[in-house]
């Protein structure tokens, strides 16, 4: 049997986060929430995450500066960018930083998992 696939979900809005993990828990994966980049770097999920779905626009620190934050310190853990304003620069900094995807809010169901899959190498949740 093999280990679902931890992701970790970061946004300031309760609402999103609450949406985006009951999909993904409904889908098999086991899902983290965070209210910001903050919170999510004091977790153990910074090492432990196969993916981060994360908002670009959070209070203290952006989803960006996490990312290159992350990458800079080493770490290979993909990221999924979503955002309420898809600004086409903000969109090509963070492909250039190393974003797997870049979805505007509201985004459809099927293009999330399509990014999450891509994330992940292409395996899906384990379903028990």
């Amino acid at each position: 049997m093999s280990v679902p696939s931890v992701i970790s979900v970061l946004d300031d809005d309760p609402y999103v986060r609450a949406a985006i993990n009951n999909l993904l828990e409904s889908r098999g994966y086991v899902v983290h929430t965070f209210a910001s980049a903050e919170d999510f770097l004091e977790s153990t999920d910074v090492k432990g995450a196969s993916c981060v779905i994360a908002d670009v626009q959070m209070a203290m620190m952006s989803g960006i500066d996490l990312l290159t934050q992350m990458r800079a310190q080493g770490s290979a853990t993909p990221f999924i960018f979503i955002t309420a304003f898809p600004d086409e620069s903000v969109r090509t900094r963070a492909l250039t930083a190393g974003a797997v995807c870049f979805l505007g809010k509201p985004f459809a169901t099927s293009d999330l998992m399509q990014c999450l899959e891509m994330a992940l190498g292409g395996r899906k949740a384990t379903t028990a």
